[in-house]
């Protein structure tokens, strides 16, 4: 492979091999760690003229663009490297499109919704949905993972966190598919206005959050909806379109991590089967250096997006003018080999594991890093008691995207 050959900008590197794809980042951090790339002509069907980003692919680089909020901000694009219309950042990022003090204010009211008591009810109904699916699955003797295990877990938890409606629950999984899924043609066909879906699907569930604020307005409940929506720190509110915003953040970011994780933790164990044993044999001491070395491998985020707030600020030996953009590749960052012994192996006893599968440090950690490792857990626990032979029978039927490292279906059996 020649580094020539290599452009993150294009849909066509992301349908590659995961092979190759390693290869090419192996070769960016050794030879050109900060590459310039510009944007197609035309994205999601619309002429571009916008400059193209910088990719940082070093763990050290990655780490230091996320502690440093005041050079390389997130409110002009977290998510993308192209320029979105401010509507659609307000929709799409809530607060991974915001920077301080906007950033720390919503934080903060947001978190104050999670009182212990809240988060120990959520612990407990992972567990309770978790044994729910599999014991579904198991009257089949075969599925698809991700749809009806995988995705499951995190949806069904986030709508009864949130108090969604039962027969919405399908609904807000559609939704949540197609603004996830823009620009692989499962989700959004050939010939579709992808923005316009995007849109489309992100209105209709704010319309849903609009409904359920109503309703707690009349009668509060026992939900984090009820809970944002009386929220206060310091005399401050959240707005209607604030928790709006949030809810379509929960659903596309709370979902993907664990839906992701669960389904490329379900093709290595199978793909590793010395591993899977090892694991089933001492569960409890070794599933959480698992769950981290699966959220590792898979990285289910692919990249997150900074902008130089002003000319002359460095990374390493690179220097950035104001309005430079930079993607942030955890992707890559989680196979530095100066962190990560042997990189590309699958490990559960790796000693060391300081990925950011969840983001890098400073503000913008998620906010649900807890909740994803417990349902990882919790759906790994009741899979090695109740069907421990469980295999994928298939090679994952990856999502095409330069965001998202996601499997669309992964058939199994057991």
């Amino acid at each position: 492979m020649k580094i020539e050959e290599i452009n993150l900008a294009r849909p066509e590197f992301w349908s590659k091999p995961l092979e190759y794809r390693e290869e090419a980042f192996d070769l960016l951090r050794t030879e050109d760690p900060y590459r310039y790339f510009d944007l197609p002509e035309e994205i999601f069907g619309v002429l571009s003229e916008q400059k193209g980003f910088h990719s940082l692919v070093r763990h050290s680089d990655v780490a230091e663009a996320s502690k440093r909020p005041e050079d390389f901000c997130s409110g002009q694009g977290a998510t993308s490297t192209v320029d979105f219309p401010e509507e659609m950042l307000d929709f799409f990022g809530s607060m991974i499109n915001m920077d301080d003090p906007r950033h720390k204010r919503l934080r903060s009211i947001v978190s104050s919704g999670f009182t212990p008591r809240r988060l120990s009810a959520v612990e407990d109904s992972v567990e309770r949905i978790a044994q729910k699916i599999i014991m579904n699955a198991l009257e089949k003797g075969e599925c698809d993972f991700v749809v009806e295990v995988a995705a499951q877990l995190p949806l069904l938890v986030i709508c009864e966190m949130m108090g969604v409606p039962k027969d919405r629950v399908d609904f807000v999984f559609d939704k949540s598919n197609m603004i996830l899924g823009a620009g692989d043609v499962e989700y959004t066909p050939e010939g579709t206005d992808i923005i316009g879906a995007i849109m489309g699907a992100a209105f209709e569930l704010a319309a849903l959050m609009k409904e359920m604020l109503e309703e707690r307005s009349k009668t509060p409940t026992d939900d984090l909806t009820s809970a944002l929506l009386y929220a206060e720190v310091e005399g401050e509110k959240l707005s209607e379109e604030e928790i709006a915003s949030f809810f379509i953040l929960l659903l596309v970011a709370g979902n993907e991590t664990t839906r992701n994780a669960l389904s490329w933790g379900l093709h290595l164990l199978t793909e590793n089967p010395e591993q899977k044993e090892i694991l089933w044999n001492d569960f409890e001491n070794l599933a959480p250096k698992a769950v981290e070395e699966i959220v590792r491998w898979a990285s289910p985020v692919i990249f997150m997006r900074r902008t130089a707030t002003r000319d002359g600020v460095r990374i390493g030996d690179q220097e950035f003018e104001e309005g430079d953009k930079l993607s942030l590749y955890y992707w890559a960052a989680n196979r530095d080999p100066s962190v990560f012994e042997n990189p590309h192996e699958f490990n559960i006893s790796r000693q060391s594991n300081d990925h950011f599968g969840y983001g890098a440090p400073g503000p913008h950690f998620c906010l649900g890093a807890h909740l994803a490792r417990r349902e990882i857990t919790v759906m790994l626990r009741e899979i090695r008691k109740s069907i421990p032979g469980l295999v994928a029978t298939e090679q994952p039927d990856r999502l095409m995207s330069g965001f998202i490292n996601g499997i669309k279906h992964l058939h199994c059996t057991w």
